[in-house]
């Protein structure tokens, strides 16, 4: 049986693509429009409608709710936020440590406001397991799981070998470091759920309905011109496509792989009773889970970056790509050899120039926005939702700063990435400095992060 190759996701070929919804019909007026219909767009409108019911909410969708990152992702409910490092050098390590707290506490709204709205999505609390499998790795491991120790993290553990398989027999894994701030789900089944319990708050939604240019005040479309005082970016990687947004986040493309499901033979050999979500320690990393229905769904990076800042339309993804992620899978998990690729795909995640996640809100023009998630969006989405819901607040008169609107990651001001030719040189050096130094490290002995990773880390703005 040959792959599927792209059609958005496995997570919609497994769940079906929704009735679409009708388009904006005219010009019209809102109290709050929100463009872009995915994680972030919809539990904007979510919390918003709920603390201030009065408020006529409109969100305006390209494609289909769920048709960019929140669609494809690799159901990654975790407490993982882009730029912490950075924040706690910009405003200290308490503020910090503030930001990780309130990232730990996400991933537990997410679990019970899916419960309260009676969601059912695949949602298993198993925490997340990142393992290392060289020397390098290790070092690298043992850094990380002592500064998530220090910015608050005093329930995770560190794993040797042996309980390293005792949770997941990853092969050559030489140890782990485990946080319970994380939990598997099917993104589609959550995507559709939350889209659902907004719709039946008396949220307007539009699908179909692209937002060519964002204006004070107005959101500019195909079909009319939506005006209202707030207007809120919520598009993550498909930014670019939005009229002087080119070069405000790069479209970072990540590539994904599921399986046929699994026999109970090759589980056994495996272990992963508890489902944690996995990833590891490489440069080019990787990110996976066992899936509701026993499958593995795998991802990476495949052709990291497009010229341009182009997206992709339907998900369809490289041979190329898809071999080097069975190559992992199996490299990972050898007994998975002979089980067939089911499905492929590919999408976009938003990327800032200097690898920060915001949330913002410009008083003076009633302008807000949220993401560069680097791949975090899952649980950010939400905790960004809720700010965007306490700013708007603020701003409004009905309710004064809270702890959300005092993290450090609130009106953060990025710098715009370099105009092409030289984006697209950058990125594609960089990533094939990773992927050399990752071969690097697997063939030697040394438990220092290869140089040439080090070089890449500082000219791509990570560290």
């Amino acid at each position: 049986m040959s792959t599927v190759n792209g059609g958005i996701s496995y997570w919609y070929a497994n769940e079906g693509i929704p009735d679409p919804r009708e388009p904006l019909p005219g010009d019209a007026t809102a109290d709050v429009c929100i463009v872009g219909g995915g994680y972030t767009g919809l539990w904007t409108a979510y919390y918003l409608k709920k603390a201030v019911p009065f408020l006529n909410i409109t969100v305006l969708e390209a494609r289909f709710c769920g048709y960019g990152a929140s669609g494809r992702n690799g159901g990654w409910l975790y407490n993982g936020i882009a730029g912490r490092d950075r924040y706690a050098k910009l405003h200290g390590h308490d503020a910090a440590v503030r930001l990780q707290q309130a990232m730990n506490d996400t991933v537990t709204e997410v679990i019970n406001t899916a419960a309260a709205e009676n969601i059912d999505a695949d949602i298993h609390h198993g925490g997340v397991l990142e393992v290392a499998y060289t020397p390098a790795q290790l070092s690298r491991l043992k850094h990380f799981h002592a500064a998530e120790i220090a910015f608050g993290e005093k329930e995770r553990t560190l794993h040797g070998a042996r309980e390293t398989a005792g949770r997941i027999r990853v092969t050559g894994a030489v140890g782990s470091t485990w946080t319970p701030h994380g939990a598997r789900l099917h993104p589609v089944k959550l995507l559709k759920g939350l889209a659902a319990a907004v719709e039946s708050l008396g949220v307007a939604i539009h699908e179909s309905t692209p937002v060519t240019e964002i204006k004070p005040k107005h959101a500019v479309t195909p079909y009319g011109t939506v005006r209202a005082p707030y207007i809120l970016r919520c598009t993550e990687g498909f930014t670019a496509g939005l009229k002087g947004q080119r070069r405000t986040w790069l479209p970072m493309n990540s590539s994904m792989i599921v399986t046929d499901p699994l026999p109970a033979s090759v589980w056994e050999t495996i272990g992963w009773e508890g489902r944690e979500t996995l990833g590891d320690m490489a440069h080019a990393y990787m990110y996976a889970q066992r899936t509701a229905d026993d499958r593995i769904a795998l991802g990476g990076r495949g052709v990291p970056y497009r010229y341009g800042s182009r997206t992709d339309n339907d998900g369809r993804t490289q041979p190329a790509t898809i071999e080097a992620l069975r190559e992992i899978l199996t490299r990972f998990f050898p007994t998975t050899a002979g089980i067939p690729i089911a499905h492929a795909w590919s999408g976009v995640l938003g990327v800032p120039r200097d690898w920060c996640s915001t949330v913002a809100l410009d008083r003076s023009t009633g302008i807000g926005w949220a993401g560069g998630y680097v791949g975090s969006g899952v649980a950010t989405a939400n905790l960004a939702a809720r700010t965007l819901r306490d700013l708007i607040q603020q701003d409004s008169g009905q309710g004064g700063p809270t702890d959300l609107t005092a993290l450090p990651w609130v009106n953060h001001k990025v710098r715009k990435w370099e105009p092409e030719p030289f984006r697209w040189l950058g990125v594609q050096a960089m990533y094939a400095a990773y992927r050399t130094a990752d071969r690097r490290e697997a063939t030697g002995r040394t438990t220092e992060t290869d140089p040439i990773a080090k070089t890449a880390n500082r000219v791509a703005g990570r560290n």
